[in-house]
């Protein structure tokens, strides 16, 4: 089976004994499901319970978790809860009827973002939502070429997949798309890291005319969720005025970084001080509901609308925009973002502290509660280190604190926790961390 970074940097691979029932289900799992589905952790854990940032397993162990944007206001957010079931027990049906709910949603959604963007159109998933945005561009384009960084994921359909490199060899890229290197911030210096990164958008766009396809789209994820967390804002500015010189159009995926996750604005990408021509959105959006949307300049979204008459069954619900109107709710009545700072900051610091000890810990980077921890070798030559990376990863999972890896070599600690995540839970964090790297030096 082809390697996939996204996917099997931090899978179960079956090299643990497992305890009778824990192999009954991973077995079970198997037959049923099929192998492709992929299980976190060499001793995969059997969640059955979940409250703010932490989950419980089958025999009552906590865990903290520092992984999971999808709850982004905590696990079984009571106000979330409440919305969603007062909604099921009203009416719940497609978007082709007058309903409230997704009107009044998103009127206060559309007021996130620059004034520019004006229109939405919902989905299920963040796949469904960058396939359409795809779509769009290409309408608006007359081109198919699309750009994106060397180890992105975009999603799961037939197109976006093939614009995903994460998911291996075994997921072949289009004809039509080219990839760049992410702005990797700690091996560029950060004073040319914008230049660099537009060099390259240009080189791509160049080469995607050469064999004949006319640029369309760069399509990238303001943090680099996927390629290892670079948080430089410097880098989109020169970016965009490249493709837009070009006469394409920059989607920016704010599934990861969207809501608020990166603390200093409800939307990765306006830490950048761009403004995107589409924008995709969908995990943390409905706090475990399946809902996601995408957001665009009415005149880009003019030119598909034309031709192209739109329904989503599912996507757009009463049930789910409920659940998206409670986690929007929370997200600014409880100032969440300010708190995705204070947390976020405070964390990174005391890695930093810690790093100077252990120069293993070769760079700490993040913003608000989104932070890449790169594993090295050694310091000086910045060499890649997968195993300990994976190691510190199992290690934490057996002192039940969830984390994973990302990036192209796999060795960038990826924590990402729910927004709700507390200056407690901070502590319980730094204290396993900090005595797994003092075991592992």
């Amino acid at each position: 089976m082809a390697f996939s970074t996204i996917m099997d940097s931090n899978s179960y691979t079956g090299g643990e004994e497992l305890d009778p029932t824990t192999d009954a289900m991973v077995e079970k799992r198997r037959s049923t499901l099929g192998p492709s589905y992929r299980l976190f952790y060499n001793r995969p854990v059997h969640l059955v319970k979940g409250a703010g940032a932490h989950l419980y397993d089958a025999d009552g162990n906590k865990y903290l978790d520092a992984y999971n944007n999808v709850a982004s206001v905590g696990h079984c957010n009571p106000r979330v809860i409440e919305a969603v079931t007062r909604q099921m027990s009203e009416l719940n049906t497609h978007t082709r009827y007058l309903h409230g709910g997704i009107l009044d949603y998103s009127e206060q959604l559309l007021a996130t973002f620059p004034s520019e963007i004006s229109s939405i159109m919902y989905t299920c998933t963040g796949s469904e939502a960058n396939d359409l945005a795809v779509r769009v561009a290409e309408q608006y384009s007359g081109g198919t070429g699309v750009i994106v960084t060397e180890e992105a994921y975009h999603g799961n359909s037939a197109l976006i997949s093939a614009m995903s490199p994460s998911l291996g060899v075994g997921v072949p890229l289009g004809t039509n798309v080219r990839t760049v290197p992410a702005p990797d911030s700690y091996r560029i210096d950060p004073a040319v890291l914008g230049t660099w990164f537009a060099d390259q958008i240009s080189a791509a766009i160049a080469d995607l005319e050469r064999h004949g396809h006319k640029f369309s789209a760069l399509l990238l994820d303001s943090i680099f969720s996927s390629d290892g967390i670079y948080v430089d804002p410097s880098v989109l500015g020169p970016a965009v005025e490249v493709v837009h010189r070009a006469g394409g159009v920059f989607i920016a995926d704010e599934v990861q970084p969207g809501f608020s996750r990166t603390g200093e604005a409800m939307w990765g990408f306006q830490r950048h001080g761009v403004v995107p021509d589409l924008v995709t959105m969908g995990k943390p959006m409905g706090n475990g509901i399946p809902v996601a949307a995408m957001a665009a300049r009415p005149e880009i979204l003019d030119v598909f609308a034309r031709e192209t008459p739109y329904f989503n069954t599912f996507g757009g619900n009463p049930v789910s925009m409920a659940a998206a109107q409670a986690v929007l709710d929370v997200i600014v009545g409880d100032g969440l973002a300010e708190h995705a700072v204070a947390v976020g900051d405070q964390w990174r610091a005391e890695l930093r502290v810690l790093a100077k000890e252990y120069p293993l810990l070769g760079d700490i980077r993040g913003t608000g509660l989104y932070t890449g921890i790169e594993i090295v070798t050694d310091p000086d030559t910045k060499e890649h280190d997968r195993g300990t990376a994976q190691r510190i990863v199992d290690m934490m999972r057996d002192n039940r604190v969830l984390i994973s890896v990302c990036g192209g070599h796999g060795n960038i600690l990826k924590v990402r926790p729910p927004l709700v995540f507390s200056m407690s839970d901070l502590d319980w964090f730094m204290t396993v961390f900090s005595a797994v790297v003092k075991e592992l030096a």
